[in-house]
């Protein structure tokens, strides 16, 4: 098994994906699903997880009903639902820090990768992770492209050189997601 992964900019990408992803025949065992919530606020964490949480699965089968409310270190709070979510929180629970990029790595991700991965994240980002085989690879690939997955190799320029602005609207500016300044 080999593991494909797209990041997308909005919840509502990533949610098409994963429908898309599930009709064409992968088994939900077999996709992940991680990111925050999209009304992050510094009041009640458990509000914001509840607003992420129901934007994203709103009326969802599959994967998207079993979404969960987790806190992954490096990251914070982040709503997520499948297998690479067992492992980060895995990693969570021992106290591993950056467990995303460790989860990432353990499923073959490398970890210059999972770094671009984990700060799309933490920058408000919503990563799909899809365990395959080499025949489907392309099949799923293609699937997350369609749906608008970002080339993760340009955002590691703009990680770089952009400063996120909290005030900045993801929609216009997804390199200005909040976070503080990328490593």
């Amino acid at each position: 098994m080999q593991t494909v992964t797209g990041l997308f900019d909005t919840h509502t990408e990533a949610h098409a994906a994963v429908t898309d992803l599930e009709k064409a025949g992968v088994p939900t065992d077999n996709i992940s699903i991680i990111g925050r919530s999209e009304r992050e606020t510094e009041a009640d964490e458990g509000a914001a997880a509840g607003a992420g949480l129901g934007v994203l699965a709103g009326g969802a089968g599959g994967l998207l009903a079993g979404l969960g409310f987790i806190a992954i270190p490096g990251i914070g709070p982040v709503v997520a639902a499948g297998w690479l979510t067992a492992m980060a929180a895995g990693a969570a629970t021992g106290g591993v820090a950056g467990s995303l990029i460790g989860a990432l790595i353990g499923a073959g991700i490398p970890e210059e990768e999972a770094t671009l991965y984990e700060e799309g994240v933490r920058r408000g980002g919503v990563l799909v992770a899809v365990r395959t085989n080499e025949t489907d690879e392309v099949t799923v690939r293609s699937l997350l492209v369609s749906r608008g997955a970002v080339d993760i190799n340009a955002r590691r320029h703009a990680y770089r050189s952009v400063e996120p602005d909290p005030e900045a609207p993801a929609e216009e500016f997804p390199e200005r997601r909040r976070s503080a300044s990328w490593r």
